[in-house]
């Protein structure tokens, strides 16, 4: 969710500034698969990485062995030379020390989330547009010389923007890259246009569908049961990373909501009971009121570092004199800007201001995120009255 939240927070305030944006989204070839023993050790070494530590790894990746069987026939042993044990602890650290110098020399924002990867550049001129070449072109050689390839098929490009003057003039490889409408990025539906509406209907036809199966296969339909499947299988679909995308048109706003309806309507005895009524006896609350505590509870971490994100990045604190109406209330109050757009209008970083600035200080002021959540809980429910 960082991930996207900075590549969000990025586009949006380019674009709101009338300055066109290109994204390439990367693919590695096999990557975990990929990654070259021997030149892993040089890595771990330069870090710092050595002596028994060093030779504990490179025992721990040698001598390794592996054969294919398929409907009873089985292929030679063959001695593997490369690739991070999948499964392991070790092996997802390892893989993220290997392309850790990716982006050395990279002149474009580059954000890299395991094996995926994306880098974004502002395109309003040549200069612009030459400079995202040029890092494309340090990147491929970066996978000659380490071994780790792309997969040139899967490498997209996603032209962002009104005045974008869609420049087709990037390879990686000498492979001319494929121009996309639309993305899924770390199982978020990104667009050119950057709206969430098609996002929205993914989530809610995902959720339907599992949904579906709940209520085919599953004939005892009392309240614990249907709940608890409910939160398990159907609401993580609906709750993943919706602060990158929460709708702000009634009408995505209803699509999602419509899911929890159908969820309530399945419970014996619920049938003419109003929906609210529902929610209630199920202890639920609507999903707009989850993406709001989602909001809220992100903007906590930022604020207080426990995300990895620069509070600077995202919020500006506002300067109010001592005494003045409104500190005794919320002494972290941030500071809302105006912009152009409604997808920066309503992006994460803009929308959540007014809630952030409601919250009293008792809220606010909790020592870690699991006390602010708590805290939050009992504001929403009887302060603010919210279902």
């Amino acid at each position: 969710m960082t991930n996207l939240l900075e590549f969000v927070k990025f586009v949006t305030h380019k674009i709101d500034e009338g300055k066109p944006v290109d994204v390439v989204y990367l693919d590695f070839q096999k990557a975990f698969d990929k990654v070259p023993h021997e030149r892993l050790l040089i890595k771990l070494e330069a870090l710092g990485v050595k002596g028994m530590v060093l030779n504990w790894v490179r025992e721990w990746l040698k001598d390794r062995i592996q054969r294919v069987v398929i409907n009873g026939e089985e292929s030679s042993w063959i001695k593997v030379t490369s690739g991070v044990p999948q499964g392991s602890v070790l092996g997802p650290i390892l893989f993220l020390v290997f392309i850790n110098d990716l982006d050395s020399n990279i002149l474009s924002m580059i954000l890299k989330f395991a094996d995926d990867a994306k880098i974004v550049q502002e395109v309003q001129n040549v200069e612009g547009r030459n400079k995202l070449r040029e890092d494309l072109a340090r990147l491929f050689n970066w996978s000659e010389v380490w071994q780790m390839n792309f997969n040139l098929e899967k490498c997209k490009i996603m032209h962002i923007g009104n005045k974008n003057n869609l420049f087709d003039e990037y390879t990686i490889g000498g492979h001319i890259l494929e121009r996309v409408e639309e993305e899924k990025d770390l199982g978020v539906l990104i667009n050119d246009k950057f709206k969430v509406d098609k996002h929205c209907a993914m989530v809610a036809k995902k959720a339907n569908q599992v949904l579906g199966l709940i209520h085919r296969t599953i004939t005892c339909k009392n309240k614990k049961i249907i709940t608890q499947l409910y939160k398990s299988l159907v609401r993580p679909h609906l709750d993943y990373c919706s602060p990158v995308w929460r709708p702000y048109l009634q009408k995505d706003i209803k699509l999602i909501e419509k899911v929890q309806k159908r969820v309530t309507r399945m419970v014996e005895g619920f049938r003419g009971v109003d929906y609210f009524s529902r929610l209630k006896s199920m202890r639920l609350t609507t999903l707009e009121t989850r993406r709001l505590r989602a909001d809220l509870i992100e903007v906590f971490k930022i604020v207080n570092g426990f995300e990895g994100l620069r509070e600077e990045q995202f919020f500006e604190r506002k300067q109010v004199e001592e005494g003045a109406c409104g500190t005794r209330r919320n002494s972290h109050a941030l500071y809302k800007k105006r912009f152009r757009l409604d997808v920066v209008k309503f992006s994460f970083s803009n929308r959540i201001i007014n809630e952030w600035n409601r919250l009293p200080n008792k809220v606010i002021e909790s020592r870690n995120v699991n006390a602010f959540k708590g805290k939050l809980d009992d504001y929403l429910k009887h302060v603010r009255g919210l279902k």
